[in-house]
């Protein structure tokens, strides 16, 4: 895949169609320049590599329904686009069943003449590559699916909660389910970090000639666990040690103990450097030369890989892959005083020639100026768009924290995902969201979504990721497992990367625009619950006829009001 493949657009009579390649999924912008009075939205339809047919990709809600709009609409996708078509300007296609290859995907205008009675209008049609690997042979980005919790799992394994342990400790000796029914569940909740984890370790397993070096967080995965015993004495290990991994009845002190009988009592550390030993790395060294490292935020656990949003980064590249042996040698032999070494001080660039520069920051480091004022200025400095999910944003404060505070009243256009928005302000001045979070649906989900399984106790975003003008050459990706916060640069075991690159820009950001989308629905649910408690007139959930029929405004009315979040959302993706 070459490196200007990501995206493909075209124009016809004033439309215009975008396509965004993601992480085996893709992002559709449309744009109008001067819709009609009777546009009713987009018909996507779509034909998979190796299909024969297009297939229309559906709605969660229509125009009219033969039952009550409470039964009708359960938040399950139950309405072809070319019946239902979507009354937005841009689309995230998340594939039942990811393929590689191409996807041809055609975009029709649709129309609504008279009452009831639907016309296509112009069409175009664009083929897009969705091939799994992100930079071949150098780069290579998963995330993981983060719909435990959705409509979509309560249809294909039937909201089963006994995928995980109730308890994080008794990970180690949890019986993974083996029912027929439940076939593939792991690597469909684990997504495409699933397949780049497991096959990082597989690939390393059957090469004799690399040994692994391992930091690790939460460790109560039991099918990372025996993989990683059966490399015997060709792994070191250092697991964190601090608050609850440190009894001795912690998954993360059980699996110590299993490690240092397969490879031996010295190669297997537990410490917690100044607060936690945070990273998530995986290191492959050929003949003793760092060859390649996995790392990112997804804990080796049954949260981490199976229920959390996450992502995982496998990078092939040489010197990317000699910072972190740097960093695993200092902290095997001195942790406690690695944060005064020349690695610690510095940003650490990774160059391979042809390929986006890698920077990395290996924490901890004397000062959190040192990683956290150059994002929170790359955040401030940003024209045109910011996405960021961060965990535990809302409990944390800084540079970092100060520039997104402000994207609420900046003139572009930004989206966020929290675990807990606590005190953020997600409210733009023109009214619109910009923030979400999971914390509601665990205890107060609205119907139709009390049927779904809120994926058990702990939190379920658990990305550490800004994207700062993913569609202009100046894009910027700050990934890793740091929660961007002071404790997480000054005290913690963690890293950080900055990724300049649109290809990779545009993989998180369409991430983070899926799992907004995820949420936001949600959101208009609660709302729309809350209304009627309260008496109130709720929102209508269905889609919204011209206003020559309706005598209410057109749906995409509010999609062109100068300066607002939604007009740069109506321009961003299509353009």
């Amino acid at each position: 895949m070459s490196a200007n493949d990501f995206t493909n657009q075209d124009s016809k009579d004033g439309y215009s169609v975008k396509l965004w390649r993601g992480e085996r999924m893709c992002l559709v912008g449309m744009d109008v320049d001067q819709p009609e009075a009777d546009l009713v939205g987009f018909a996507i339809e779509s034909k998979a590599p190796g299909a024969a047919d297009f297939q229309p990709l559906p709605n969660r809600i229509a125009f009219s329904y033969d039952k009550p709009t409470a039964v009708a609409v359960t938040g399950a996708r139950l309405f072809s686009s070319l019946d239902a078509p979507f009354q937005k300007f841009r689309w995230v296609h998340f594939p039942h069943d990811p393929k590689a290859g191409t996807y041809r995907y055609r975009v029709t205008k649709m129309h609504m003449p008279q009452d009831d009675v639907l016309k296509k209008g112009t069409a175009i049609e664009l083929d897009i590559s969705l091939d799994p690997v992100t930079y071949d042979g150098f780069l290579d980005v998963g995330f993981t699916r983060n719909f435990a919790s959705s409509q979509a799992y309560a249809e294909r394994f039937g909201n089963n909660p006994n995928v995980i342990p109730a308890t994080v400790s008794k990970g180690l000796e949890f019986q993974k389910l083996s029912d027929p029914k439940m076939k593939d569940v792991y690597r469909w909740l684990g997504f495409e970090a699933y397949d780049l984890l497991f096959g990082f370790l597989d690939e390393a397993l059957a090469d004799p000639t690399v040994t692994i070096d391992v930091f690790a967080y939460d460790l109560n995965e039991p099918d990372i666990l025996v993989r990683l015993e059966q490399f015997g004495s060709r792994l070191r290990a250092i697991i964190d040690d601090s608050g609850e991994h440190r009894p001795a009845t912690s998954a993360e002190s059980k699996a110590a103990k299993r490690l240092k009988a397969s490879a031996g009592a010295d190669h297997v550390h537990r410490t917690h450097f100044s607060s936690l030993q945070h990273n998530k790395v995986f290191l492959v060294r050929k003949n003793g030369t760092p060859d390649r490292v996995l790392f990112g935020s997804t804990n080796f656990s049954f949260r981490g890989l199976y229920i959390q949003a996450n992502n995982v980064l496998v990078c092939r590249a040489a010197p990317a892959a000699a910072l972190f042996g740097q960093l695993f040698d200092l902290a095997f032999a001195n942790p406690a005083g690695y944060s005064k070494t020349a690695l610690a001080a510095k940003w650490n660039l990774a160059k391979v020639d042809g390929k986006p520069p890698l920077t990395f920051g290996l924490s901890p480091h004397p000062s959190d100026d040192l990683t956290l004022t150059p994002l929170g200025a790359a955040i401030e400095q940003a024209t045109s768009s910011v996405f960021f999910s961060i965990a535990f944003l809302s409990q944390t404060s800084g540079p970092v924290r100060t520039a997104i505070d402000a994207l609420a009243t900046k003139p572009l256009f930004s989206y966020g995902v929290v675990n807990t928005t606590g005190k953020l302000n997600v409210h733009k001045p023109d009214g619109s969201i910009g923030t979400v979070d999971f914390e509601y649906l665990a205890d107060h989900a609205p119907e139709p979504f009390k049927g779904e399984w809120s994926g058990g106790k702990g939190i379920n975003i658990h990305h550490k990721f800004v994207v700062t003008d993913f569609s202009l050459p100046t894009a910027k990706v700050y990934t890793g497992s740091s929660n961007l916060s002071k404790t997480a640069e000054t005290k913690n075991g963690d890293n950080l990367v900055m990724i300049e690159d649109c290809r990779v820009a545009t993989g998180y950001a369409i991430e983070a625009v899926r799992v907004f989308d995820h949420l936001h629905f949600r959101t208009t649910m609660k709302d729309a619950k809350k209304a009627a408690k309260d008496k109130k007139k709720p929102p209508p959930l269905k889609l919204r006829k011209p206003r020559t029929i309706s005598g209410f405004p057109a749906w995409f009315e509010r999609f062109y009001k100068p300066g607002t979040q939604l007009e740069h959302d109506r321009k961003l993706f299509a353009r």
